[in-house]
């Protein structure tokens, strides 16, 4: 029985350069019939440029299992340290373009 569980195990190695993180507070999500890209963004108070950090590429269905993940985390984090509250809107801020239907997140 213990061959079955090892043939599923996926082993994910993790460099010292990813394990650092990228610092974002901006995510800006596109769309494709064929794919979601999700740029995550550094914005920084006061400065009218920000740069595009990491991008990440993903199938549609990819997309929904990422959403349904984060939704049961989300609800996981705050079972234990209490409602997270909304981000104050960005409806100060200058519109973003990168083409495609965008949403920000």
């Amino acid at each position: 029985m213990a061959e079955n569980k090892n043939k599923n195990q996926i082993n994910i190695e993790l460099s010292e350069e990813v394990a650092e993180g990228i610092y974002s507070n901006l995510a800006i999500i596109t769309h494709s019939q064929s794919e979601f890209i999700i740029d995550f963004v550094k914005l920084m108070p006061g400065v009218q440029k920000a740069k595009v950090k990491s991008r990440i590429i993903l199938t549609p269905e990819h997309a929904k299992r990422l959403y349904k993940a984060l939704v049961d985390n989300l609800k996981k984090y705050e079972s234990v340290h209490g409602p997270i509250k909304d981000a104050p809107s960005h409806e100060n801020m200058p519109p973003f373009t990168l083409g495609g239907p965008t949403a920000e997140a």
